[in-house]
């Protein structure tokens, strides 16, 4: 007999809920079963919903997609770019683009994040950097859009628009724009320059599933053409935890050694670009954050600017061309605690 269940942060399936029964239905009515067992698994960023099926010892992932929020088609696409360049990516096992549902093999309950610690990190990221490897190497990149100029400024654009205008009420005057601009302009330049490649776009140890083979690697749906850096910078200068340096140096050198042996073309100035290319992701997420908890209230986000922030200062400080950046930055970050406190 198939039964629901929920977790302690799972809705309840009721007519309140009527995409969650209809995931249920088509599930059961998908693998012919009548003794699934079916689950929250996990929700993202966007508006997917992920349910997880178990019958006879056996698991699948169902990702719920609401098909005027969403599209099934890149994940399906990048799935199968991925699959054939040797990476652990699901398996799509089933489809229904109309409503929004795709059946997935699972690769996993785990992810890198829920299990990294000091101590077993140095057993897990050798396996998170071949897997980059083998996509930044072997997945084939045609016809995905262009992590071009226009999008890189799009992306940024999200700091003034969402953290300084929303969140701090700050609108930024003319002579503060011109530092922005000039600062936006030096990063796109430096990115647009970088030798382009496959990029997962969020290559972060939430999206690293503790599998076998490791990792299983999962929401990479919005997967670009783009600079060889970012996905490094993703894995090592993460949203939710955060390295000492020299284990970061020592991670990138190790992926410098296997790219150059995979034969992917780094930057001349490979210290640079990966520095730059993380001062434009982290602005850019800090922006995020913003948007997600003003436009669609999902508050936890909001709390991990903070670490971003010191990404921002550590690196922008490296460099003398984001002096007038980052003295624009601290002064409505100063502001913007002082005027808490006062309250």
């Amino acid at each position: 007999m198939m039964r629901a269940m929920n977790g302690h942060s799972s809705p309840k399936i009721t007519d309140r809920d009527p995409r969650h029964a209809a995931a249920v239905e088509w599930t059961v009515r998908t693998l012919a079963r009548d003794d699934l067992e079916i689950s929250v698994a996990s929700a993202d960023a966007s508006f997917r919903r992920y349910l997880r099926a178990e019958a006879g010892g056996a698991s699948w992932i169902v990702m719920d997609a609401p098909p005027e929020r969403e599209t099934c088609e890149p994940f399906i696409d990048v799935a199968r770019r991925l699959r054939t360049a040797g990476v652990n990516a699901p398996e799509i096992l089933a489809a229904d683009l109309a409503q929004g549902f795709l059946l997935l093999s699972d690769l996993g309950r785990e992810t890198f994040l829920d299990v990294l610690t000091d101590e077993n990190a140095d057993g897990f990221f050798p396996a998170a950097l071949d897997a980059l490897i083998a996509m930044q190497a072997n997945a084939n990149a045609r016809g995905l859009p262009p992590y071009d100029a226009a999008l890189l400024q799009r992306e940024l654009d999200l700091y003034p628009d969402w953290y300084l205008a929303r969140h701090r009420g700050v609108r930024l005057d003319a002579a503060e724009r011109a530092i922005w601009d000039d600062a936006c302009a030096r990063l796109i330049e430096s990115a647009c320059a970088q030798p382009q490649v496959f990029v997962h776009r969020d290559y972060m140890p939430r999206n690293l599933m503790v599998s076998d083979p490791l990792p299983g690697v999962i929401d990479f749906q919005d997967a670009v053409r783009g600079p060889v850096t970012y996905d490094l910078v993703s894995l090592f200068r993460d949203a939710f935890v955060s390295w000492p340096e020299e284990r970061v140096n020592g991670w990138v050198a190790e992926y410098r050694r296997l790219a150059a042996h995979a034969g992917i073309e780094l930057p001349v100035d490979f210290e640079r670009a990966f520095d730059w290319m993380g001062l434009q992701r982290h602005l850019k997420v800090i922006g995020i954050f913003a948007r997600l908890h003003y436009r669609d209230g999902k508050e936890k986000y909001l709390a991990e600017t903070p670490r971003f922030f010191r990404y921002v200062y550590g690196i922008g400080g490296k460099y003398a061309e984001f002096d007038n950046l980052l003295e624009l930055i601290r002064r409505y970050e100063e502001e913007g605690r002082s005027g808490k406190e006062e309250e």
